[in-house]
């Protein structure tokens, strides 16, 4: 007998009646009863694939499969003999570079195979690898580039990639970078081609017996977050949850006949953690795309024969926009498998796009648990049901949250409050014994005790018991599922990006009139997530006339990538505190960019001008509608 029919047994002789008698007093329970059954799949298989590293997973698929096409990329295959050959030479290049087991070396390259052969030429010698955002620019590609303390640096093929790093090497030390896709070009100062090691590397096999001294607990990446202190800092994965986030796909039961389509960025737990994983753990086909398209996105599911689809919620609100199409309804697509697909279109992208299953999951690249949606309730990320409750091991629980701290409210006794049913709470996750190490869980890499404590709830429940905090918040609803509500803190989601408010606003006040910018992230009709906004000061005897306005947005246009980039400003006169000095957010939050409640001047980022430009009705109006 399954765990689930015990469960459901003891539910039924507890309560005095039979089985199909429990199914109809609590309706619930079929969702949990799928839920229990689907997870104890995973763990069985999780179980099973916890016995070797991802790249020995790698080199399997390898010897098994040599000619089965691993990528697919702008028209060409790249079969899984091919993506091994090249990884050969990125190992033999490293080997010959003096590194190893638990060196670490940092990657900068966009979607496309070479971010693959050579995230696993790297993994063949046990070296940890940081995934840098190709979008980072200065200070915060510094700080980046730096945080994970690398021995080298290697970028991929593109003109903005080059020149974002050519712009910051002089404050990278002595960190030597190599640059792919120079061909016979020269590189630029500071910098060195890996082309030419490329072409004389041997495609030499290496021995797994270097890999013998490494453990699961050791890293096999890094994947940044924008966190709630402020620059990106890199969460740590080891090899154990890598492969815990490649099993994450049998929740769709992901295999290698599969054919998957990631068009979300590899530098991300969504691309490169879940999706990337995923196929290296089961030997299916990835067909990769460099970004998303829109206009492209249907034909590629036809033409290459797609059966999942990597989803984020905004990617589905472009392609409800797009025109009908014959093809967005007769296609080969089994399942899609992501997070960020709000309420509001869930059942539209359902029934326009003909997708049997939708699995909705919530989480968080250095989280300790992942939830589901498995009952293709619309707009739900999970279940917290009473009997769920009872035998979860490792437990959620939504609490009571200072919205101005980002913290748990105590009782009198000093513990956490437990919300009720249609009540905001704050999502925390029971840390699992085996991941905490002298009483703590370490998150990030180069950061300080107080940013990885920032993480944690201590003695919430009982003393001495460690929670993990989300900084998100949930709402429960009477059927027991879970609907995200908000982002909390000094971070907000957009463009399905993590963006700081702290870095913005550091960013900002490096310019000389500004005295001070609260950022803080405002709701916008019709888009997933929260848009940038600044309530920015300005220093004494200082202006804010066409020519700052003009500075300001050339400055943020050269220091933050387009998603982190303020799309409305708002003029004080001076900042609204607390009393602790703390920059107020909740009311500019609520009053966002509405010029009836607004009495400062509000301005936004008009691209067409390049200037941030006066805000009137009418420039909103024009404003919204635009793909802003």
């Amino acid at each position: 007998m399954k765990f689930y029919e015990k469960v459901l047994l003891g539910a039924a002789g507890t309560a005095g009646t039979g089985v199909v008698a429990v199914k109809t007093l609590f309706p619930w329970i079929q969702h949990d009863l799928r839920q229990m059954n689907v997870e104890s799949r995973m763990m069985k298989f999780q179980e099973k694939e916890m016995q070797s590293f991802l790249i020995d997973k790698f080199e399997k698929h390898v010897q098994d499969t040599p000619k089965k096409p691993f990528i697919i990329f702008e028209n060409t295959v790249y079969t899984f003999e091919l993506i091994d050959q090249l990884a050969c030479k990125v190992a033999y290049i490293a080997k010959g570079l003096g590194l190893g087991p638990r060196d670490c070396v940092a990657i900068m390259i966009q979607n496309e195979p070479s971010f693959i052969w050579t995230f696993l030429g790297l993994l063949k010698l046990g070296i940890a690898v940081p995934f840098i955002n190709y979008n980072l620019r200065m200070h915060p590609l510094i700080h980046s580039i730096l945080a994970a303390e690398p021995k080298y640096l290697i970028v991929g093929p593109g003109e903005a990639i080059l020149e974002g790093v050519t712009n910051v090497i002089d404050s990278l030390g002595n960190l030597k970078v190599f640059v792919q896709g120079l061909g016979t070009k020269p590189a630029p100062n500071g910098l060195h081609s890996f082309d030419p090691l490329m072409t004389t590397a041997l495609p030499t096999a290496v021995c797994p017996a270097i890999r013998s001294n490494l453990t699961l607990q050791d890293i096999c990446c890094y994947v940044y977050t924008s966190g709630t202190t402020g620059n990106p800092k890199p969460a740590i994965i080891s090899h154990l949850k890598s492969i815990a986030a490649g099993c994450l796909y049998q929740v769709v039961e992901l295999v290698k006949s599969d054919v998957l389509y990631i068009v979300l960025p590899l530098y991300h737990s969504s691309g490169g953690g879940i999706g990337q994983c995923g196929a290296l753990t089961t030997g299916a086909t990835v067909v990769l795309r460099k970004k998303f398209s829109a206009h492209h996105f249907w034909s590629d599911i036809h033409l290459y024969n797609v059966t999942v689809i990597s989803y984020i919620g905004e990617l589905f609100r472009y392609l409800l926009t797009q025109p009908p199409n014959s093809l967005e309804s007769t296609h080969k697509v089994r399942a899609a498998f992501g997070n960020g697909l709000r309420k509001d279109i869930f059942e539209k992208v359902q029934k326009r796009f003909k997708i049997p299953v939708i699995v909705e999951l919530f989480g968080a690249t250095e989280g300790v648990r992942t939830l589901f949606n498995l009952s293709n309730e619309p707009g739900a990320v999970g279940r917290l049901s009473p009997l769920l409750r009872r035998i979860e091991s490792n437990p959620i629980a939504l609490v009571k949250f200072d919205y101005t701290t980002a913290e748990p409210i105590r009782d009198k006794n000093g513990l956490c409050i437990q919300v009720g049913i249609g009540e905001p709470g704050l999502i925390i996750a029971k840390v699992p014994d085996p991941l905490i190490t002298n009483g703590s869980l370490t998150v990030y890499r180069s950061s300080t005790r107080e940013a990885n404590e920032k993480k944690l709830v201590r003695d919430a429940f009982k003393k001495g018991d460690l929670w993990f905090n989300y900084g998100d918040v949930l709402i429960l609803d009477k059927n027991y599922f879970l609907y995200f509500n908000d982002r909390i803190g000094d971070t907000f989601r957009w463009k399905g990006e993590n963006v700081s408010t702290i870095e913005v606003g550091n960013v900002m006040t490096a310019l000389k009139f500004i005295e001070d910018a609260n950022v803080y992230g405002i709701t916008i009709p019709g888009h997933d997530g929260r848009a940038g906004m600044a309530a920015i000061t300005l220093k004494e005897g200082s202006l804010l006339g066409t020519s700052e306005l003009k500075e300001i947005y050339e400055h943020i246009c050269q220091e933050l990538p387009t998603y982190s980039r303020p799309l409305f400003l708002r003029y004080l006169k001076e900042q609204s505190l607390t009393g602790t000095f703390k920059q107020r957010k909740v009311e500019l939050v609520n009053e966002g960019f509405d010029l009836n409640l607004v009495k400062d001047d509000l301005y936004f980022l008009d691209n067409e001008k390049k200037t941030y430009s006066k805000l009137t009705p009418t420039d909103l109006s024009k404003f919204l509608s635009s793909k802003l």
